[in-house]
């Protein structure tokens, strides 16, 4: 009996993925345990293992497909000593009805992280009927724009698998200029298939004709992109935001990194460990939220979710987005081992090569732009977290000490926090906290 391969769930919040990469061909022989494809999801490229042992009968998606849906048939597998043809006979009439039956419902709900019209689906969808009565295969969401726009289906070629129209055929049609208008009998056959929801937010169209034909380019949205948009604005609308910023002297600190980078043994020549301020600023939030416990919380309808530890998230840039890779446990580990696990996380956040797990959760972050130069910043914060602090950079300022006019390196920081269960006064609190250990930094190696 065939065996189906199907769109694995890489995470818990995974609803798709691109398919980047397979790593088997037809014919070839699989065995339980090899690595058969490279998945990308939002974050992150990941390998999928083959659960089972056979022939590949039949790759129902070809690599480079974007927005497949999980549990979606992306290949079969000819068990032993099974007909590998038959298998893959059988495969092509399966594939096609879960994808199908699947995209108009994806498409239509707005609270989807990635629209499946973003990208072609592996099977054909319902087809639009032009006025001339030849059936044009297309997206729901690229017959709604096509309607908006007032563009026949008919005169643009589609890029999508058997020819389907999808969104980003619409979006040139549309930049370029070059489809004719729709006829007004179409209209009404377009209405009827069109998703009743409209998207939040500004449409092309909207936004498009405020500016000169010609003088734009059309980029899409890639699935990252669209995730952390909708992230933020979930944030922003459901989060009660409140800010409380604070002043650090950083002179104490700087002189104690040196010391200890100073005194780092060696392996091979090089220095097993090199702190950077980000890494002290790491462990400082930490103990911070050690020592305030009632911060170290989330929020949920029926409960405060009061955290054991403090498992700090740090904000990466990465092309085309960010991620946060978290260091768990931070208030129990050295500056050493936070400084050697925030590189190591970096550097595959980069390549685009952290597990779920490296970057799901979490208690709290620090977002650090002071490398950029930045002074001071409000961070939003990243549900489920109720805090994210946002650091600025290290300068030299004017401060008075013991009633005399001194200079001193000062970093402005700036807490974000969840009103609904980190109030004003136990914001400060925290922040009171972590000032303590950054103006203080001896605190942070006992």
């Amino acid at each position: 009996m065939p065996i189906n391969i199907t769109m694995p769930a890489l995470s818990p919040t995974m609803e798709e993925g691109n398919l980047a990469k397979w790593l088997v061909k037809e014919g070839d022989t699989v065995k339980s345990g090899d690595i058969i494809a490279e998945i990308e999801t939002d974050k992150a490229t990941m390998e999928v293992e083959a659960v089972d042992e056979g022939t590949v009968a039949k790759i129902v998606v070809p690599a480079g497909t974007e927005g497949v849906k999980v549990n979606a048939l992306i290949a079969v597998l000819a068990a032993d000593g099974e007909d590998v043809s038959a298998a893959a006979s059988g495969a092509g009439s399966a594939a096609p009805a879960p994808k199908a039956a699947e995209a108009p419902k994806a498409e239509a709900a707005p609270a989807a992280p990635v629209p499946a019209a973003a990208a072609p689906a592996p099977a054909a969808a319902p087809a639009a009927v032009s006025a001339g009565g030849n059936r044009t295969f297309s997206s729901p969401l690229a017959r709604r724009l096509a309607k908006d726009a007032g563009i026949d289906l008919s005169a643009i070629a589609g890029s999508g698998p058997h020819g389907r129209v999808v969104k980003s055929d619409v979006e040139a049609a549309v930049a370029g200029g070059g489809a004719k208008a729709a006829p007004a009998a179409a209209a009404p056959q377009a209405a009827a298939q069109a998703p009743a929801a409209a998207p939040k937010g500004a449409s092309d169209e909207s936004v498009l004709k405020l500016f000169e034909p010609g003088s734009y380019e059309l980029v899409p949205h890639d699935g990252m992109r669209k995730v952390i948009a909708k992230r933020l604005v979930e944030s922003k609308q459901t989060v009660p935001h409140f800010y409380v910023s604070v002043d650090c002297e950083l002179d104490a600190l700087m002189s104690l990194r040196a010391q200890l980078n100073d005194a780092a043994p060696r392996k091979d020549g090089a220095p097993s460990y090199k702190l950077s301020v980000n890494d002290m600023v790491i462990k400082a939030m930490a103990l911070a939220l050690r020592d305030v416990p009632d911060a170290n919380v989330s929020w949920t309808e029926t409960n405060m979710v009061k955290h054991k530890h403090a498992d700090v998230g740090v904000a990466v840039s990465i092309p085309g987005g960010l991620i946060t890779p978290i260091i768990r446990k931070a208030e129990e580990k050295t500056l050493s081992a936070i400084s050697n696990e925030m590189r190591d996380l970096g550097k595959r956040a980069k390549d685009r090569k952290l597990k779920p797990e490296e970057y799901q959760g979490g208690t709290s972050s620090v977002s650090n732009m002071g490398m950029m130069g930045v002074k001071q910043f409000a961070a939003v914060i990243n549900p489920p977290h109720a805090t994210i602090l946002a650091v600025g950079a290290g300068e030299q300022r004017p401060v008075v000490k013991n009633g005399q006019l001194a200079v001193a390196t000062v970093m402005t920081v700036t807490l974000s926090t969840d009103h609904r269960c980190v109030d004003g006064a136990l914001g400060a609190e925290l922040l009171q906290a972590f000032k303590g250990y950054i103006e203080n930094p001896m605190g942070m190696l006992v």
